[in-house]
């Protein structure tokens, strides 16, 4: 794994760093991050989705006042580009999650630090600015997920954005395929100090997947529990129904990420941008909705604000920026995606993400 900290030549938009990951990650890195599960068709979904439409150019607009400002859950944003967030840092970089953080905090954007990283969600924090969010993964025994929690808060994250769409991740046949082993020293360090219990293999007769992954797979139950137990607002990701997008507007969750955990969950699901115009109309127009999956581009925002998100999620873009040039990548990723979306926006005439409607866009 090679990482420089200088922006190499060649970088002249975001999906470049796409290009140099290889090099600066290995091969079975690469594979690792870069893929998705089994056979990988979900990943091609999420990119395929955005080719499906096109921006209608507008002529004779005035958009010299324009901006990308946002005001999501409290917080003041320069940009509609969240971190994502990911898992083993240490992966793509030295310093893993800290460069990550420290490049949020350089550009004013929202970090969104996973509970599978490999620096503690304190050390994140200490490096991130203001406007940084914490992911759950609910744990088997309700102490350690509350001992969570109240990390988080006494660190000062905002907001919890709790994954249910990773209950059971199969691993993608490309990572397979190049010999990917998780290195020994990729540990969840958030998780590192709770007593490791090892799981009970299932008895005879008993399914390894019913009886044994999804043991202690997140209930209706559970979420109504945890949203009696924190102050913080709880944000859920993995939504791409819209019946569950409205139980969950329902229960009280502070807004949605239409997700399909980059195509790390059920292989085979629809993309994400596909299922966010069908979730919009079912929470209504002023309910908080994100999304992530396959966005590589300030192009494939602005048709993911269009449908109805009013932010999106970068996951993998961001990894390979980190490996490339660690925070100067990051913080250089989300300023050229920033452009790019500026770009977007002012040859369609939009002079603020307000005007991105469903009608800026056409199937094609």
């Amino acid at each position: 794994m090679a990482s420089t900290e200088r922006i190499p030549a060649g970088i002249h938009n975001a999906i470049d760093y796409e290009r140099l990951a290889p090099e600066a990650l290995g091969a079975q890195r690469f594979a690792y991050i870069a893929g998705g599960s089994g056979m990988d068709v979900t990943v091609a979904a999420n990119r395929a989705a955005f080719e499906r439409w096109a921006i209608v150019p507008r002529l004779l607009r005035d958009v010299r006042g324009g901006h990308s400002r946002l005001q999501l859950a409290g917080m003041d944003l320069p940009h509609p580009f969240l971190l994502a967030p990911v898992a083993h840092g240490l992966l793509a970089h030295p310093e893993a999650e800290r460069a990550t953080a420290r490049a949020a905090q350089a550009t004013g954007s929202c970090l969104v630090a996973s509970t599978l990283t490999s620096c503690t969600l304190e050390e994140i924090a200490a490096a991130a600015g203001p406007a940084r969010w914490f992911q759950l993964y609910l744990q088997p025994e309700r102490a350690r997920t509350l001992d969570l929690l109240a990390r988080a808060q006494a660190a000062g994250y905002r907001a919890i954005v709790l994954t249910l769409d990773a209950n059971l991740q199969l691993p993608s046949r490309s990572a397979l395929a190049s010999g990917f082993v998780l290195p020994a020293d990729c540990v969840a360090a958030n998780l590192a100090h709770y007593p490791q219990v090892p799981a009970p293999a299932p008895r005879d007769g008993q399914s390894r997947i019913f009886q044994g992954a999804m043991r202690h797979a997140p209930t209706w139950d559970d979420l109504r529990w945890l949203l009696s137990q924190t102050r913080l607002p709880i944000w859920v990701k993995g939504v791409l129904h819209a019946d569950d997008a409205r139980q969950l507007q329902d229960a009280g969750v502070a807004g949605i990420v239409v997700s399909n955990h980059g195509g790390r969950g059920l292989d085979g699901s629809p993309a994400s941008l596909a299922m966010l115009p069908t979730v919009r109309a079912a929470v209504g127009p002023d309910y908080p909705v994100l999304m992530d999956g396959g966005v590589r581009s300030g192009l494939d925002a602005f048709k993911a604000l269009a449908l109805g998100a009013n932010a999106v999620l970068i996951g993998r873009l961001q990894l390979y920026a980190l490996a490339v040039a660690g925070a100067l990548g990051v913080a250089h990723l989300l300023q050229l995606l920033t452009e790019e979306l500026h770009a977007t926006m002012a040859q369609a005439g939009c002079a603020t993400l307000s005007d991105i409607t469903p009608e800026v866009l056409t199937p094609c």
